[in-house]
């Protein structure tokens, strides 16, 4: 059983930038396809960024060219550096993983981090 545990997020103005943080507990995400969701309640939730089990990294088109995601060299924790941010990025950001295949809803989440951008 994979856990995520999410942290960074923050109250910014609009144009700052937060690194967010996503931390397994006892796997790496070795093999594991790794992605960053968002969702503001209400409305469905979007998946903003994801790298694969071999390392090709997509981006939601609302925020390709401002966010970035990565991982350290241990592959045990995931980030989404989110640049240039916007009042519509503010949600509840979480970190999801899933074996070897990207499916549209992972098998693991984590807590969540609110992130909160003021313009």
């Amino acid at each position: 059983q994979m856990k995520l545990v999410e942290s960074g997020g923050d109250s910014v103005q609009a144009g700052g930038s937060l690194r967010l943080s996503c931390a397994a507990s006892r796997y790496s995400f070795s093999g594991f396809c790794m992605a960053w969701f968002r969702q503001v309640l209400g409305k469905e939730r979007e998946r903003v960024a994801v790298i694969t089990a071999v390392g090709s990294r997509s981006y939601a088109d609302s925020v390709r060219g401002r966010f970035t995601i990565s991982q350290d060299s241990a592959e045990t924790t995931l980030y989404l550096q989110m640049n240039s941010l916007k009042p519509e990025d503010s949600a509840m950001y979480y970190c999801a993983a899933d074996w070897s295949r990207c499916n549209a809803v992972p098998a693991y989440w984590g807590q969540g981090t609110q992130v909160t951008v003021s313009s």
